[in-house]
This record gives structure tokens, sequence and C-alpha cells, in this order.
């Protein structure tokens, strides 16, 4: 039981944050956008701070889970972290909720460090990927940590595209796929 309200208070976090902003969030908020009191807000999470660092835990979770393939083909892999970054679910606080929480990143070091954390990830993910596909001859020859550096700036500003000028996330992945073809000679359909 105390998973499910955990997560339903999370979940409603996500609602709220997209809602009101991170200016306007606040605990009572959180419990009208759910089926959980303040008070059990409180018992789990201490501070509003707790609670969003939780919610980041279970963003970069997710997004974990969702971008890494149990796959040995590195194109493969590739195609799965592009499919888990631009999913268009439009029920998905993930990209509203991660801005807001972005937004807050030079005021809040723990924030920071989360979104170091999740960078760095994903820069990993990517960099082990095209060095695979390198070694095994699927990819032109290339230095894996540029390739990996530029996909991730490209997603962090097709991000920004997304939430604050209403473009598809569409758009920033044919950019990315169009890069990577160039620089490796992958494309998305040429898997297998």
């Amino acid at each position: 039981m105390e998973t499910e309200t955990t997560d339903a208070i999370i979940r409603a976090t996500g609602r709220s944050l997209c809602e009101h902003g991170y200016a306007d969030l606040t605990m009572q908020r959180i419990a009208e956008a759910s089926s959980v009191t303040t008070a059990a807000i409180h018992y789990h999470f201490d501070t509003k701070e707790e609670l969003l660092n939780a919610f980041l835990d279970d963003l970069i979770d997710r997004f974990e889970r969702e971008a890494v393939a149990e796959t040995s083909d590195p194109r493969e892999q590739l195609g799965v972290v592009l499919d888990a970054v631009f999913a268009a679910d439009p029920d998905d606080e993930f990209p509203v909720a991660l801005m807001e929480l972005k937004a807050q990143a030079p005021y809040h070091e723990t924030y920071r460090q989360r979104f170091i954390e999740l960078d760095e990830r994903l820069r990993s993910i990517i960099e082990t990927a095209v060095e695979r596909g390198v070694d095994a001859g699927h990819f032109e020859a290339s230095d894996p940590a540029a390739v990996a550096r530029f996909v991730t700036t490209a997603i962090n500003g097709g991000h920004v595209r997304t939430v604050a000028l209403g473009e598809a996330p569409d758009e920033t992945r044919r950019v990315v796929e169009g890069y990577l073809d160039g620089e490796l000679g992958w494309r998305p359909e040429a898997t297998a």
C-alpha cells in the first residue's frame, strides 16, 4: 500500500507541476490532484524539495527503463534511446514537469546534480552504443564522445522547443537522425 500511495503522490506532483508551475506548487495542490491527504503526503515526504527529488528519481528511473535496450546491437540501442526521448504521449507530464525543475536547477544544487546525472547517463548510453557500433563496423569511424554530446545537446534543445514553443518532438528527432546518418551512416530503418 505504501508504494501505491507514494506512486499516487509522485504522479499527482507531475500533474500539479504542469498545472501550477514550480512557484505555485504546494502540498495542498498535490493532495487535490490525488486521492491522498496533505497529512499522508507529509508522512511520506517531509518537504516539498524532498518530494520533488523523489519525483526526479521517478522520472529518471522511468527514462532509464525505456532508454536501455536489452540488445547487443548498438544500432537497436540508438533506436531505443531515440524512441524513449521522443515518445509523444500527450498525457505524459514528463516534458513540462521536467522543464519546471530544470528552470530551478541554477538555484537548487540538488536539482542541478540530478540533471547532471541524467545528462551523464544519457551521454554514456549513446557514447557506448556509438563506440560499440564503430568497433563492430556498423557505424563509420567517429568520436563517440562528440556524437553523444551533440545528440544530448540537441535533445535538450528539442525539449525546450517542445515545451516552450509547442514544436512536435518529431522535428528534433529528424534533426538528430539526420546528424547520426551523416556522422555514422546510421538510419533507424537500416537497423538489422
